[in-house]
């Protein structure tokens, strides 16, 4: 460990690119999460640990050993220990986009590459530096986040932020972070988080019908469909403004154009809550919808239906989907891309 530490140390100090402060907010809130952390079996074992919070952790036991069992995922110390943050998020992640642009501003880092994001562990820190690029002229989308994923950099914890959610969404969270573990392509945020939202979604799939919750399943079925149409909505409002901000416009005309757009996109999604009956899950994303929302929705599904073909080319099978999703990382990013928006569904084996 302590070596890890070393290593990870030397990137940060090597990077120019960032200032000294932000590394020291991530080093701390890094080492405070370790610090906190302890194995399952000692929160299981201490009479002290409140009765509904043990049964919540038994579950994340069975969780986390599915996951290396049934679905290949690694298995290691992560997801093993737990920790209580005594905050709502592990993180706040702003992400900024130009007034004209559905592309997102990058940052980068040593470790991680150059990711459409950045994340604070204080939430002060978030809004102040969310503050400085909205005065700076771009778009922004600030959002607490329960989880990350360290890469496999360190054992990450379960965290009180999310250790109450759902079945199936603490199984869907598993699943995604140990999925970055499996295939991390550095400075390429829409790949890799398209692959971890695949194996998610095929997770908790497996994890219901295993433990035989049709009802839960079913229920899962249905938050996919309405969270389906939901990215269709903004996929088709993110090419439209694409469309818009290609054109030879002066700045106001611009800004009518894009006006226009996002008011086209409050009435059409108006009009699918009022399908779902009323379902407002997507409410708090669409208070404000900007350029920076956009992008950031973008990055986890705009690869989704691809990596869905690449595993029924799998036949299903799992290890052999990573690996060709391995593959696929290794490839120049214009080619990787190009084989994305090309890839085919080929017969399993019989």
């Amino acid at each position: 460990m302590r070596a890890r530490w070393l290593a990870f140390a030397g990137l940060l100090a090597l990077s120019g690119c960032e200032s000294l402060s932000f590394y020291a907010q991530a080093v701390g809130g890094q080492l405070d999460l370790m610090r906190r952390a302890q194995p399952l079996a000692e929160w299981i074992a201490d009479p002290a640990t409140p009765p509904a919070l043990r049964r919540r952790l038994e579950v994340a036991a069975r969780i986390r050993e599915f996951a290396s069992r049934e679905l290949a995922l690694p298995d290691n110390g992560s997801y093993r220990s737990y920790a209580e943050l005594e905050r709502p998020y592990a993180v706040w992640n702003v992400v900024a986009a130009p007034e004209f642009s559905v592309e997102p501003a990058k940052s980068c880092f040593p470790v991680a590459g150059c990711v459409a994001y950045r994340g604070f562990f204080g939430r002060d820190d978030a809004e102040r530096y969310a503050a400085g690029r909205r005065a700076e002229g771009l778009d922004v989308f600030e959002y607490g986040v329960p989880a990350y994923s360290t890469l496999g950099w360190f054992d990450d914890p379960l965290l009180s932020t999310f250790i109450r959610y759902p079945e199936f969404e603490l199984a869907r969270l598993v699943f995604h972070e140990l999925a970055h573990q499996v295939v991390y392509v550095k400075g390429d945020t829409t790949f890799n988080e398209s692959f971890a939202v695949t194996v998610e979604e095929e997770g908790v799939r497996r994890w219901l019908e295993s433990e035989g919750r049709g009802a839960e399943l079913g229920a899962f079925r249905e938050a996919q469909a309405r969270k389906s149409e939901f990215v269709a909505l903004i996929d088709d409002a993110r090419a439209r403004l694409a469309q818009v901000y290609a054109e030879p416009l002066a700045p106001a005309a611009m800004r009518a154009a894009k006006r226009a757009e996002f008011a086209r996109l409050g009435e059409r999604y108006a009009a699918l809550k009022a399908r779902w009956g009323g379902y407002s899950g997507f409410d708090r994303l669409m208070a404000e919808p900007n350029n920076a929302l956009l992008a950031s929705i973008s990055a986890y599904t705009r690869l989704v239906p691809a990596f869905r073909r690449e595993l029924e080319a799998a036949g299903g099978n799992l290890g052999a989907f990573y690996e060709r999703v391995k593959a696929l990382a290794r490839l120049p990013e214009a080619e990787r891309d190009a084989r994305l928006a090309n890839v085919r569904s080929s017969p399993g084996p019989s």
